[in-house]
């Protein structure tokens, strides 16, 4: 898995992945702004982000949306993360995320929830794969406390 990547961002024009080395680094790839699971999922990051900084980590968001969506969606929720945008979906298929399914009789390629934690020299050292949104955050916060 190619866990190398330079993607737009909300708070830089562009973020690098070995720009967060020296911190912990949570991943998580959802699949769309404002929708029910991924506005839980992002709410729920926001609500351990403190928790998270504490334990030098870093929660960074990432889906196939634009930055313009992702600023949209940041004031609306509130997100006080960095959210990346992958529209070719390259980093996705990167990290081995995407499903082929069947919407409406149509073959779509779907994001699967999941989520990637490195450490501070940012070598992967858990991998969460089809994620429950609501429960993952805390899931997550609870690995690095183990640390």
């Amino acid at each position: 898995m190619k866990t190398e990547f330079t993607l737009k961002s909300t708070e830089v024009e562009e973020r690098n992945f070995n720009d967060y080395k020296g911190k912990y680094l949570v991943l998580y790839f959802y699949p769309r702004d404002n929708t029910k699971g991924c506005t839980i999922e992002a709410n729920n990051f926001s609500n351990l982000y403190e928790e998270f900084k504490k334990l030098d980590a870093e929660v960074v968001g990432i889906s196939k949306d634009s930055i313009k969506s992702h600023m949209k969606f940041k004031e609306k929720e509130n997100i006080p993360y960095e959210l990346l945008s992958d529209p070719e979906r390259e980093v996705h298929a990167n990290y081995e995320i995407l499903k082929k399914a069947k919407m409406y009789g149509k073959e779509v390629t779907k994001t699967v929830r999941s989520t990637f934690v490195f450490d501070k020299d940012l070598n992967l050292i858990k991998e969460y794969r089809d994620v429950k949104a609501s429960e993952n955050p805390q899931e997550v916060l609870d690995f690095i406390k183990s640390l």
